[in-house]
């Protein structure tokens, strides 16, 4: 029996991580499709950072859905969890991937406030503040699917992080990554999803973080030791193996437990 048709949300979905996402879904039979409508999101759709993402939406405009939203402006949030009701209705959104973050490369005697604070608004707070905005479509899907128990095919918030935000693992990282508040900022976003999780879990929805290993990305760089395709895939399969036992957890694109 094939599996119900799902409603998906991508932040950062223009490049990198978030435009592979976009493609696995609609382009592939993996492990968490069909996708009804999916929402890419990113801070300039129409301009030349995000040709490769206007043209999977050409070739699949029943599905994807491009959306302006900037991780960082809760106005541009509010705006778009409105237009992403218009579009689902009763049905809310089974999937927000909160994959959008900056990564500002700063050792800690060379980070400034105005760097913490770029880092935090993009990689902390907007999580935060997308999860807030949307938890009634989230709370509608959860309803709406009669299945008890929680996946990300019910209802979910995915937060993408990083084994940079390890405490358990700085001191043998740091000197390999030394981006002071790129770390700080996906800290705080790990606790900020702990405590998301425990509040969610009552509408039976879940909240975790995947780390998606050192990709070759833009915010990546060329030595990474995984491609996109890899990464995306490996993450989506872990996606589809969740329940109610990894809420508030920390795993990487292998399904292990990262310490943090």
């Amino acid at each position: 029996m094939s599996s119900k048709p799902i409603s998906v949300l991508i932040t950062g979905a223009n490049r990198g991580l978030g435009l592979e996402m976009v493609k696995q879904m609609v382009e592939t039979q993996g492990p968490l499709t069909p996708v009804s409508v999916l929402f890419a999101c990113c801070r300039d759709p129409g301009g030349p950072r995000a040709e490769g993402l206007q043209a999977l939406a050409k070739k699949h405009p029943d599905i994807i859905k491009i959306m302006c939203m900037d991780a960082a402006d809760p106005k541009s949030i509010k705006q778009a969890a409105q237009q992403v009701a218009s579009v689902v209705g009763k049905s809310g959104l089974n999937i927000i991937i909160n994959n959008a973050a900056i990564a500002i490369r700063s050792p800690f005697f060379e980070s400034t406030p105005e760097e913490m604070q770029n880092c935090f608004n993009i990689n902390a707070i907007g999580p935060m503040v997308i999860t807030q905005e949307f938890i009634s479509l989230l709370r509608a899907a959860a309803k709406d699917s009669g299945t008890p128990g929680m996946s990300c095919r019910k209802a979910a918030v995915i937060n993408i992080s990083t084994i940079a935000s390890s405490n358990g693992l700085a001191n043998e990282t740091y000197n390999k990554w030394r981006v002071l508040p790129y770390r700080v900022s996906k800290a705080a976003m790990n606790m900020m999803s702990v405590c998301a999780s425990v509040e969610l879990q009552k509408d039976e929805i879940l909240c975790m973080m995947l780390h998606p290993g050192w990709v070759r990305t833009d915010l990546g760089g060329p030595e990474g030791e995984l491609d996109t395709h890899e990464s995306v895939e490996g993450m989506f399969r872990v996606m589809n193996s969740l329940t109610e036992k990894h809420c508030g957890a920390l795993l990487n694109w292998k399904g292990e437990t990262v310490p943090w």
